[in-house]
């Protein structure tokens, strides 16, 4: 299960609309206690793929190695990543699968027309994706 505070899902998904038509990215910061992962903030990330940033995505390591250090700035850890699915439904490609990594949530916004419409949580189980509840706390 995932629950993220509604103010950090709220830039999330704003990041996703400002971004269209290509994909968004960033990771998400919180705590992982056994089956829950608790969001408090997200870190934004620049789309780094450099040929289809409308329909793949990419976080260069060094964004991911800031992110590692400003969670730890706050007693958090990175426990999952966010991006977009411009006009595409938000459930996970074949590609996103393939590069996913255990013990992690996937957050998959899609956005419509520049309007994020949906969205949904994702976490590997062996080597296919399932889908998690989300809940939201806080402001």
């Amino acid at each position: 299960m995932l629950r993220i505070k509604k103010s950090a899902l709220d830039k999330l998904l704003a990041q996703a609309e400002k971004d269209y038509p290509y994909e968004t990215c960033g990771l998400l910061l919180g705590k992982s206690q056994g089956e829950v992962r608790t969001v408090f903030g997200i870190y934004e990330t620049p789309n780094a793929n450099p040929d289809r940033k409308n329909d793949r995505y990419e976080i260069d390591p060094k964004d991911y190695m800031k992110a590692e250090d400003k969670a730890r700035e706050f007693g958090l850890e990175i426990v999952g990543v966010y991006h977009s699915h411009p006009d595409h439904p938000d459930r996970p490609s074949q590609f996103d699968e393939e590069r996913a990594f255990p013990d992690m949530s996937y957050i998959i916004v899609s956005v419509q027309k520049g309007k994020a419409v949906s969205y949904r949580s994702w976490e590997l189980e062996g080597d296919k994706f399932k889908e998690e509840e989300i809940l939201t706390f806080g402001f």
